[in-house]
């Protein structure tokens, strides 16, 4: 991990080497860095990215810091709806396939926060490779949820209709038995789209 080349207010030069051992941080040699991530994760839920930015250099880059629930900031900032965040977020390095305690990665909660088809798009955009996209679209959290899933039970139509365009299964079920359509409340929009897609991927 390279060592930053400027030094925050919070922590002295001699003192640089000392957050850092084995590529990881050594947070009781550095109390002040618990008001650090808290700043981390308050900007990212804000969507301040001038804060964020300036949360990301204090921190030395650390941009996957697990923050609550695990959560990355980057989660956070897909949950909240905050593209400028996201994209500096990324811009900055952060993994897009970090996962939070119950193993949901950001694009679950771009799905699930208020259905940001802008952020779903870019985060796919994104991707390394197209199998890396359609890893991130078959990712499961603990419940056996894809972000598909989530798109489902918040009825968010063009969410549903871009993920299905971009190779999301509609028959996948969660450890309920449930698929995506199922979680859609019924005579929806959302679930007559995912029963197409159901029929369709059967004729196929």
């Amino acid at each position: 991990m390279a060592v930053p080349k400027e030094v925050n207010s919070f922590v002295e030069e001699d003192d640089v080497n000392a957050l850092f051992e084995y590529n990881a941080v050594e947070y009781e040699d550095y109390p002040e860095f618990d008001l650090l991530l808290a700043d981390f994760a308050a900007a990212a839920k804000s969507g301040d990215v001038v804060a964020l930015a300036t949360a990301i250099d204090d921190m030395f880059g650390l941009v996957d810091e697990p923050l609550e629930d695990n959560n990355s900031a980057l989660h956070l900032a897909c949950l909240y709806g905050h593209l400028p965040c996201v994209e500096l977020l990324i811009e900055r390095d952060a993994d897009m396939e970090v996962k939070a305690i119950d193993d949901a990665i950001p694009l679950h909660d771009a799905c699930a926060g208020a259905g940001y088809l802008d952020i779903v798009e870019f985060l796919l955009s994104r991707a390394s490779s197209p199998e890396v996209a359609k890893r991130m679209i078959g990712t499961t959290d603990e419940r056996g949820e894809t972000p598909l899933h989530n798109a489902a039970r918040g009825h968010y139509d063009d969410v549903i209709s871009f993920l299905l365009s971009s190779g999301a299964s509609p028959t996948v079920k969660n450890v309920n038995g449930k698929t995506p359509g199922d979680l859609a409340g019924i005579d929806s929009d959302a679930r007559r789209i995912l029963e197409a897609a159901v029929s369709n991927s059967r004729i196929s």
